[in-house]
C-alpha cells in the first residue's frame, strides 16, 4: 500500500460520498449520510499518514486500496 497524506485522503473520501462536517484544529471530521461513523483525518500539510492509521480510516470508510 502506498502512503498518502491526510489532504489526499480527504479528497478520496469526498469522492466516495463523505462530507466535511467540521474542522477541529488540524483534524478534519468527516461523516456520511445514513452512517454513524465519524472519521477524524489529520491534515498536517503534505505529511504522509502512518500506515496503521491509514488502514484503520480506510476500513472504517469501507474503502479498498484500489479506491486510492
Amino acid at each position: 500500500m502506498k502512503s498518502i497524506s491526510g489532504k489526499e485522503l480527504a479528497k478520496v473520501l469526498e469522492r466516495h460520498g463523505w462530507s466535511l462536517l467540521r474542522v477541529q484544529s488540524s483534524h478534519h471530521i468527516y461523516g456520511k449520510k445514513g452512517s454513524n461513523v465519524r472519521l477524524s483525518v489529520p491534515v498536517h500539510g503534505n505529511q504522509a499518514l502512518k500506515m496503521g492509521l491509514l488502514r484503520r480510516l480506510m476500513k472504517l470508510a469501507n474503502l479498498t486500496e484500489d479506491d486510492l
